[in-house]
């Protein structure tokens, strides 16, 4: 039996990632995603032999994009603390960017879906890896005082991608204070303001042991 256009399954995959953010592994259903892409629920079987499977091949699609662009500056010529800094600006503009997949996924995990809790510990410690090997480059080049590798790992993430994951749900959930809600793109989430925590954060691992 000749296989139908992989037209279709792209479709598909298509509407599984535009779908996700707002229905997660419970809410996405063959119907529903099959009703988006404009294909019939049977079309949607015959590409994937389950909805976990098609999950599943939904996030990785989505991480190996977005691994990719923040892998890229890793691998570019240049000193490594310039590499690293060139990671940071990448992750959080793409934290910014996809921060509702990702929260979506974060709490998918946490209701104990496996197609989510599998993909967290497959794909986690890749990008955990690289930042821990830059990181560690800086400090054999002399560019950044010695520290414990988590310790300064979770220090840079704190200042680089936690805020832009916290102030992008407080505003799309209207939490924010009256006071903080015209500062918030400018201060949190435009690139100018990613770039300064980053330079910052950086800066401050240069400085030597604490007393």
């Amino acid at each position: 039996m000749a296989r139908p256009s992989r037209q279709i399954d792209q479709a598909l995959l298509a509407s599984g990632a535009a779908l996700y953010p707002q229905c997660g592994c419970g809410g996405l259903s063959a119907r529903a995603v099959a009703a988006h892409a404009g294909a019939s629920p049977g079309m949607f079987h015959y590409h994937f032999e389950s909805k976990d499977a098609f999950v599943r091949e939904v996030l990785q699609r989505f991480y190996e994009d977005l691994f990719s662009q923040i892998a890229l500056p890793a691998r570019q010529a240049g000193e490594p603390l310039q590499r690293l800094r060139q990671v940071l600006l990448a992750l959080g503009r793409l934290l910014r960017q996809h921060a509702l997949v990702l929260r979506r996924v974060l709490a998918d995990a946490e209701a104990g879906h496996a197609v989510a809790v599998d993909f967290l510990r497959r794909n986690m410690p890749r990008h955990v890896k690289l930042l821990l090997q830059l990181l560690a480059e800086a400090e054999a080049a002399g560019q950044i005082a010695p520290r414990p590798p988590l310790l300064r790992l979770t220090f840079v993430l704190g200042a680089v991608a936690m805020p832009v994951l916290a102030a992008s749900m407080l505003k799309e959930q209207g939490l924010l204070p009256a006071l903080a809600r015209p500062m918030v793109v400018p201060q949190v989430l435009s690139d100018e303001a990613i770039a300064q925590r980053a330079e910052m954060a950086l800066k401050a691992l240069t400085v030597g042991e604490l007393t």
